[in-house]
């Protein structure tokens, strides 16, 4: 029997023990997250509806960065005013940070070894069917019609046969979107309160038809006041790394490619990563393809967003550039590299901050308003397609490591398919996927494969 009975109000302090919590079981990067926030805000503790949460993700969806992380911000916005939205966004990423740093400095001191090699060979192609798993979970919840299908799949083509940049991509979905929500609305609907296979025990503490909170109603003070802020925020580091140790440095150029990285690049954690390594591999030379993928592995054995890999591409760049070796000599190669995957972390992640309290209270105004709501809608179907690219960028990277006109790896395609088996037909979690993936890698390498 359903409770007809909302749950109590929820404390600032309740919500940071959750927000604590959720930093250091989020593993399974963006899709898991969503799932596990989903399933803890919504079904379980329900303190917000269906259709808020779908509300703030397709938001969180059109953003440029990590989405989960932003969706996480914006639930604690909405629920705890600028204080709780920023202790849920940095909560969601601390833990995430220091064991990055901890995990990356075991990595430069001892890949080599056959412990470490054998781990990560085994993860690599695992990474693969996780991506993959990725777009497919996504997608089954976004795609409700042959229309979005459509649009995920022309998507698709854009990216992986004509190159076309992600935000031309977005700015297409968004007016298919608005268009087609004028045209044929009942295609651009999306989930509501009690929508088909979800488990909603009782009405929610922010219900489609709870009233938008003061705190969140559009003021142009407010916005002014969060613009001010972020702007300073960001000008100050930037400002006293150029003045200090000039522009060309490694530090300086980190600050400003990872702003760009988050200001420039859309759909979330999946589609950054072919961004961050283009800039970070090829042209800056931070790291070699290999560390990439590898960071990318560790990425996905931690909690926290899939993001946070560009925390690894600092570390690994603050270790081994000589710039850095000479700034910190070369028996703090540690802390090299810690500093620098901490002001990598810093500026990705404050645009995502900026953009849920600019943005936020105007979002609100617009939940069950079609003519805004339909540009999103669209513009998730077309994030689908985007991370169907990155799953065959990565099994490209894994299966030829030196391209095509090197050899085939069966071992790694071997460990592939068993994974997405794993993933797909028997639903094994993604960190149970990764150990034993990881277990056969290094059984491999102690072989002699």
């Amino acid at each position: 029997m359903q409770n007809t009975t909302p749950p109590a109000t929820v404390s600032f302090w309740e919500a940071f023990r959750f927000w604590l919590k959720l930093g250091f079981i989020s593993f399974g990067g963006p899709a898991g997250q969503i799932a596990l926030m989903h399933e803890e805000l919504v079904e379980k503790r329900r303190w917000l509806s269906e259709g808020r949460f779908l509300h703030a993700l397709n938001y969180c969806m059109v953003l440029p960065g990590p989405e989960a992380q932003q969706l996480a911000t914006y639930i604690g916005w909405l629920m705890h005013r600028t204080w709780g939205g920023i202790v849920a966004g940095v909560l969601f990423v601390l833990p995430s940070l220091f064991i990055l740093i901890g995990l990356s400095w075991i990595y430069m001191a001892y890949g080599q070894t056959t412990l470490v090699a054998g781990l990560f060979f085994g993860i690599k192609p695992a990474v693969t069917a996780i991506v993959l798993q990725a777009a497919w979970r996504i997608g089954s919840r976004a795609l409700k019609n042959n229309l979005l299908w459509a649009i995920a799949a022309a998507a698709f083509v854009a990216i992986f046969a004509f190159g076309t940049p992600f935000p031309a991509i977005v700015v297409a979905a968004a007016l298919i979107g608005y268009v087609g929500g004028r045209r044929c609305p009942e295609f651009f609907k999306g989930g509501g309160q009690h929508g088909k296979g979800t488990k909603i025990s009782g009405p929610a503490l922010i219900d489609d038809a709870t009233p938008t909170p003061a705190h969140a109603l559009f003021s142009w003070p407010h916005l002014l006041r969060v613009a001010v802020v972020g702007a300073l925020l960001w000008l100050v580091p930037m400002a006293l790394l150029s003045i200090t140790l000039g522009w060309q440095h490694t530090l300086t150029q980190m600050g400003w490619f990872f702003t760009k990285a988050a200001l420039l690049t859309f759909g979330g954690a999946y589609a950054v990563l072919p961004y961050v390594y283009q800039g970070a591999v090829v042209h800056f030379g931070w790291l070699t393809p290999t560390q990439m993928i590898d960071g990318l592995a560790l990425g996905e054995t931690t909690p926290g967003p899939l993001i946070m890999v560009v925390a690894f591409v600092g570390f690994v760049g603050g270790y081994q550039t000589l710039q850095m070796q000479a700034m910190f000599g070369p028996d703090k190669l540690f802390m090299a590299g810690a500093v620098a995957a901490s002001l990598v972390t810093w500026f990705t992640f404050l645009p995502s901050f900026i953009f849920i309290l600019l943005g936020g209270p105007l979002v609100e105004t617009t939940h069950g308003n079609l003519k805004f709501t339909a540009p999103l809608t669209a513009i998730t179907a077309a994030v689908v397609g985007v991370i169907l690219n990155l799953a065959l960028f990565f099994g490209y990277h894994v299966l030829w490591p030196q391209g095509f006109s090197g050899s085939f790896d069966g071992l790694a395609a071997l460990i592939a398919v068993a994974a997405a088996l794993a993933l797909f037909r028997f639903g094994q979690s993604v960190m149970r996927v990764i150990a034993v993936c990881a277990g056969f890698g290094l059984l491999a390498k102690m072989s002699g494969f």
